[in-house]
């Protein structure tokens, strides 16, 4: 769809959200789950206080970086322009050889780090988390050497999505991830009564590599009936797997540093309280879901149908222009009120998703403050993923690389001046310099934001959201917002103070106070015609 609602051209070739549509229900239904996990393991590792908590939040971080280096983000911007293009062109034989060539090249790779990650596992964790020490240092090398080789399988994961996102499936390689999800629920719920917390630890890792397998083994059927022409060999002379390869090193770099960023942030918070990174782990888990359900699914589905673009330089900017423009809008129309709920409702949300077990009323405060301080970066963290995939498409991976090293750089500064200094100076509680941390890294993303929309305008035209409906936008969600606060006040002051409501009356509080929120949003939005508005509703009526 163009910026104000109209189809775009038959070129674009495919229905406005299919994709988007797809990939939003399967990671709702993975996200989902995914919470239900955390709630547990909240309720069983606590927070602040908590040494299993830190632990688990420092191992389980360590081998995520080579999923997220080699994973789905930098194999999607890589590897989908490549195959997408090859399977447009018909040259599916082509196409299958390429997956297969990439599949091998990982496979050695990953084996690799993965035997370096489990025999080096000691002194990564003295890097990374160097004030650990006696037994929460040893349960986190002991749960980094047992999650490392399910960073692997994650991989493979990933290399399944690209090639059926590639395929525009989408539905089924968004939902794999329920069955990770769903064996470490099993072993919290099986493990948890019977297990003291280091041993549940163990198992719960374990079964976070069990998870990981069946999320790889579900989609390989799919990949196998779609990518017909498939050889898994280890050919890096094809012009084509040299054209992955060349993309995938300043796309890795450019994850690299963001993850770098994210270890440092992880650093900085081991030099507060304890619990601090379990704070920053719970904050950025609820963060993530406005930005996986309307940032990834978008920029995801939007991926594969930019990089088959064809025509000529002006065309192919036209067809570019108005798919951004138009997905940057529904981001918005959605990320938006997610913001605003998070600064004002924040609360609400962290009490009826962790606040149970050694998870303490204190830690909901403070988890509170950590979401609210990610809500400022949200609507530029979510746009700024879709005009990042709008320079892969076009086979341009150092622009994104470039701004991605100045926000980390920035991030890194800002963070650990807020996080430290500033809290001591201020006399505070230090645990609130968490909160620092993902404030900071909002001002870091706008930046970046900047700099994308500003090269992106001179390679394909005007791709910003019209400032007429942000405003309207974020004036509905502010209106909702006091709304629903005033709900809060109302159902909190007739049934009692929150933190001793009891788990039930916590979730009647939260479905009064976020589902008015809701509805006052969608109504306001409805009134005041706003397209996206008007097309969600129409949607929802016809189901």
């Amino acid at each position: 769809m163009t910026a104000g609602g109209a189809p775009l051209p038959e070129k674009s070739g495919r229905r406005p959200l299919g994709g988007a549509t797809s990939i939003a229900i399967g990671i709702l239904m993975s996200r989902a789950a995914g919470v239900v996990r955390d709630m547990l393991r909240a309720a069983y590792f606590g927070a602040t206080g908590s040494i299993v908590g830190d632990a688990w939040t420092m191992a389980i971080r360590i081998p995520n970086l080579l999923q997220n280096l080699l994973g789905e983000g930098v194999l999607s911007a890589s590897f989908i322009p490549v195959y997408s293009r090859l399977i447009a062109e018909g040259n599916e034989e082509e196409a299958g050889r390429v997956a297969g060539a990439v599949a091998a090249i990982l496979a050695v790779v990953m084996a690799a780090l993965v035997a370096v990650g489990v025999f080096f596992a000691p002194a990564i964790v003295h890097l990374i988390a160097s004030t650990y020490t006696g037994e929460k240092y040893e349960l986190t090398v002991q749960l980094t050497r047992i999650l490392f080789p399910g960073a692997a399988l994650f991989v493979f994961a990933a290399w399944c999505i690209g090639v059926l996102n590639s395929h525009r499936r989408f539905l089924l390689p968004y939902m794999a991830p329920v069955f990770w999800n769903l064996t470490m629920i099993a072993a919290f719920v099986w493990f948890g009564p019977r297990l003291d917390l280091v041993p549940l630890a163990r198992a719960v890792a374990w079964a976070s590599v069990v998870g990981a397998a069946l999320q790889f083994v579900v989609q390989v059927p799919a990949v196998l009936v779609l990518a017909k022409h498939l050889r898994v060999r280890l050919d890096y002379r094809r012009d084509a797997v040299r054209r992955v390869l060349r993309n995938f090193g300043p796309v890795a770099l450019s994850r690299g540093v963001v993850q770098i960023s994210q270890f440092v942030d992880l650093w900085i918070a081991n030099l507060l309280p304890t619990g601090s990174p379990t704070l920053l782990m719970t904050a950025q888990t609820v963060n993530m879901l406005p930005i996986s359900l309307f940032g990834m699914a978008i920029a995801a589905s939007e991926l594969p149908e930019m990089s088959s673009v064809a025509g000529t330089d002006d065309e192919r900017a036209v067809l570019l222009r108005e798919r951004i423009a138009a997905a940057a809008r529904r981001m918005a129309y959605f990320v938006i009120p997610s913001a605003v709920a998070f600064i004002v409702l924040g609360d609400v949300i962290i009490r009826v998703l962790y606040e149970r077990g050694k998870w303490t009323p204190l830690d909901t405060t403070y988890a509170w403050g950590v979401l609210a301080g990610s809500a400022f970066g949200l609507l530029a963290g979510t746009i700024g993923r879709l005009y990042s995939a709008a320079f892969y498409a076009m086979h341009d991976t150092r622009v994104p690389l470039n701004f991605a090293v100045l926000r980390v750089a920035l991030t890194v500064v800002l963070g650990y001046v807020a996080a430290v200094p500033l809290t001591n100076a201020l006399g505070i509680d230090r645990h609130w310099g968490t909160a620092g941390l993902t404030l900071t890294a909002g001002i870091a993303g706008w930046v970046e934001f900047v700099l994308l929309r500003r090269a992106l305008r001179r390679r394909v035209g005007d791709v910003s959201v019209p400032r007429a409906f942000l405003l309207r936008i974020w004036a509905v969600a502010a209106v909702a917002g006091v709304l629903a606060y005033t709900v809060k006040l109302g159902v909190g002051g007739m049934l009692g103070t929150p933190p001793v409501l009891g788990r039930w009356m916590s979730a009647i509080v939260a479905v009064a106070v976020l589902g008015s929120y809701a509805l006052v949003y969608l109504g306001g939005t409805v009134a005041m015609r706003i397209p996206e508005a008007t097309a969600l509703t129409s949607r929802i009526l016809r189901r």
